[in-house]
């Protein structure tokens, strides 16, 4: 084993939830913007004042934050994941041994059984009814029989029985290594939040360049100006325009929520995924292991008809002692009867959840099945199957023991002839005690819950109304509903909360059906029956003491197995994007209104009215301390859809207003004959004082430590001026009086303006402007 693990040959793959150092330096280094504000740096240190520089300390420090927030991210996820690292068990030195998945080497044989997801490629030596599928590799949902010889491939999953095999090849030269990553990422988690401010980002890059050449033609037309001089100008006018922040603050907000939802055990495998949740209208859950604890405890065996109570424990007894991988029911049979008959097994079929059954062949020649009574038992048995139905309305699990000498099942789930009921036992399940509060949180932030279980649907009705789940009283059993995609499939799913015998295929066909109507669905379960619609749903969600294929699959892994995390989870993702549409509101202002200025003043040909210290001190003030702090605030506000929209109906009247009102006090002091050094004062003055008000407009309602921020933003700006190393800093100087009364003037005015026509915006905005109504405003007419 040495020499192999010596030459390389271990089952170690990149994990796909856990950026490297490298890439993560990668992005936050090497961007586009980063280029842009990299070049005018430069452009500043060679022909302008050091002073005018800070923008870049601004543009490092961005990187150093974003760098160390995503490696805290990295180590949470890090150490979180050696939790869920799924063990395998091998064969070495003679013995079973049990080791973590990244520690198989060439040549291993390792033992597989139903749940287990396969680790490595490899060749079948010997199988127990061994079924496998490898829909993520090849988008075939049929589970597939293995035989002895058969090839068995890494990223697919056991569905029934178990094997032993041989394992030949090995991370990345495993045969579906590449594919599985596919499977893995070509579904990777969007975020709404990032693709609208990429847009914004996109808008920026357009204009950076007609602009900037605008203000570079102005500027070089002053006489009394050098090249350098020039150049300097045309940077404080570009520079304003570049939201080097938003990038960042998104970043470290996904990535402090994915570290303080770690404390609390929740493993976010992709950062976007908090985001998503968020937007989550329809959460459906599965029973066993969500709803429930999984665990479950044996209540009652019924004999049925002259069966005599002895006779009926001893079979029990002995199919449950026939499973070589019980599940927690046949766990449940085996620990309430520890002494089985010494019966010879000729032939075991194991549970699937697809065919929701077993079956053992003994010596005698008699098949017994156990299973779903309405699956084991025909039409014929009507009266039965009503007698089961009610003791499973009352929240047992019941499973129906039948009889046969006419053969074992087939390979495709075909039950034999002749099937007698022989009894019936009953199981208790156990509500998990927080499953009631989840419920009602999601109820009343208007999430629809629905319960899709492959159990009875009297079983999973009676549970379902214990936990709150609205209309639980009119449960679905899916063998009767139309077949999937149909139009009356999709309506029966979007109109009905729980549904019970609903096989795995079904499960992924009404998550597809919800999306249709618009949705986006969160899919939690903890059992391989539940992987291909964790798969398919917009948020995977699964319990950490879950089936390894299930946590591989999924987008959030509650470690702790506590369904009461998911509100935690909600809100911080909640928080994340109604902070964000605000900090998105601000630095878009600022872009607005760069880019009018720069305009103006290119088209007006005069020198630019601020220096890039300036902008760097306005926009510190106004936007850079105060978007860091609101993007951590508490909040628990429903995520509306439209935020790209109401950010441009924010940012495009605040923008317009505040250079105009930059531009006006620019003019006015030229107009006075002011000297250079005090027309940029005023102008700076009067951009830190309407920034400050836009920045009031966007929290209100005012609270306490809203407040506190905009007081302690102002009184750093009057700390500032006050201190003359400062202002000699800035280069800023205190206005002669008749300017300050013009400064105030315009700055009452413009925030009067912006005030009233952010109104107007909010109220006709749609109607001005179609492309802007909200979606709530275009389903209100």
């Amino acid at each position: 084993m040495r020499e192999r693990v010596a030459a390389g040959k271990v089952n170690v793959v990149e994990s796909r939830g856990s950026r490297s150092v490298a890439d993560i330096l990668r992005s936050n280094l090497f961007t586009r913007f980063n280029a842009i504000m990299s070049v005018m740096l430069v452009i500043v240190l060679v022909f302008g004042h050091p002073a005018d520089a800070l923008f870049g300390l601004v543009m490092i420090a961005n990187a150093v934050i974003g760098i160390v927030q995503e490696l805290r991210a990295k180590h949470t996820l890090d150490k979180l994941r050696v939790l869920v690292i799924p063990n395998v068990t091998v064969m070495r030195d003679g013995s079973e041994q049990e080791i973590p998945m990244d520690q198989i080497v060439l040549d291993d044989i390792v033992e597989v059984s139903t749940g287990d997801q396969v680790p490595a490629d490899g060749t079948v030596m010997s199988t127990d009814g061994v079924q496998v599928d490898e829909s993520l590799l090849t988008g075939e949902a049929d589970p597939v029989h293995k035989d002895p010889g058969d090839r068995i491939l890494s990223g697919s999953f056991v569905v029934a029985g178990s094997a032993v095999a041989h394992i030949t090849a090995v991370g990345e030269d495993a045969y579906a290594q590449h594919l599985a990553a596919e499977a893995r990422e070509f579904t990777l988690t969007k975020s709404a939040l990032r693709e609208g401010i990429d847009s914004i980002l996109r808008v920026v890059t357009w204009l950076l360049l007609p602009i900037g050449a605008l203000l570079l033609w102005s500027q070089l037309r002053q006489t009394d100006r050098s090249v350098g001089e020039a150049l300097v100008s045309t940077v404080a006018g570009v520079v304003g325009m570049v939201p080097q922040g938003l990038v960042l603050l998104v970043s470290m907000a996904l990535a402090v929520a994915v570290i303080r939802l770690g404390k609390r055990h929740a493993l976010v495998q992709e950062l976007p995924a908090v985001e998503t949740l968020a937007r989550v209208d329809v959460v459906c859950v599965d029973k066993t292991g969500t709803l429930t604890t999984g665990s479950i405890r044996h209540r009652a065996s019924v004999p049925l008809g002259d069966v005599a109570e002895d006779e009926f424990i001893r079979v029990l007894a002995a199919i449950a002692a026939a499973d070589p991988h019980p599940n927690p029911t046949m766990r449940g049979i085996a620990e309430r009867y520890p002494e089985p008959p010494e019966w010879t097994v000729e032939r075991f079929v194991p549970f699937s959840s697809a065919t929701k059954f077993s079956a053992v062949r003994f010596e005698d020649g008699r098949t017994w099945v156990i299973g779903a009574p309405e699956i084991v038992l025909d039409g014929d048995h009507a009266d039965l199957l009503a007698r089961l139905k009610t003791e499973a309305a009352r929240g047992d699990r019941v499973l129906l023991v039948a009889v046969t000498e006419a053969g074992v099942p087939d390979d495709d789930g075909t039950l034999p002839d002749g099937l007698e009921p022989y009894g019936y036992v009953t199981f208790a399940e156990e509500i998990r005690g927080d499953a009631s509060d989840t419920i009602d949180y999601f109820v009343r932030q208007h999430v629809t819950p629905k319960v899709i279980s492959g159990d009875s649907d009297a079983t999973v009705g009676a549970i379902a109304q214990t936990v709150g789940i609205p209309d639980a009283e009119r449960s679905v059993d899916a063998r009767t509903l139309p077949e999937p995609g149909s139009p009356e499939f999709t309506e029966l799913v979007n109109g009905d909360a729980v549904f019970g015998r609903v096989t795995p295929d079904q499960k992924r066909s009404m998550v597809v059906a919800l999306q249709d109507e618009g949705h986006t669905v969160a899919m939690t379960g903890d059992g391989v029956n539940d992987v291909l619609a964790l798969k398919k749903a917009d948020i995977g969600i699964a319990m950490g003491s879950g089936a390894p294929a299930t946590r591989a699959v999924a987008q959030i892994v509650l470690l702790d197995n506590r369904f009461s995390v998911l509100p935690y989870v909600v809100a911080e993702g909640r928080r994340v994007i109604a902070n964000m549409e605000r900090v998105a509101s601000l630095f878009v202002t600022k872009t607005v209104y760069a880019a009018i200025l720069a305009v103006l003043i290119g088209f007006a040909g005069w020198a630019f009215p601020l220096l890039p210290r300036h902008l760097t001190l306005i926009g510190t003030l106004t936007i850079g301390t105060p978007a860091f702090f609101l993007s951590f605030e508490s909040t628990d506000e429903p995520v509306r859809p439209g935020a790209f929209r109401r950010i441009i109906r924010f940012a495009v009247p605040s923008g317009i207003v505040a250079s105009a009102a930059a531009y006006g006090v620019y003019a006015a002091t030229g107009a006075l004959n002011e000297e250079a050094i005090v027309a940029q004062s005023a102008t700076a003055i009067t951009m830190v004082l309407v920034g400050l008000w836009i920045l009031v407009e966007l929290v209100s309602p005012m609270t306490p430590k809203r407040a506190v921020l905009v007081a302690a933003m102002f009184g750093a700006f009057a700390i500032v001026m006050a201190i003359p190393f400062a202002r000699e800093f800035f280069r800023l100087v205190i206005p002669p009086v008749d300017i300050i009364g013009v400064i105030l003037g315009v700055s009452i005015l413009a925030a009067v303006l912006i005030h009233v026509g952010l109104r107007l915006v909010d109220h006709h905005g749609g109607k001005w402007v179609p492309w802007l109504r909200t979606p709530e405003e275009n389903e209100a007419g």
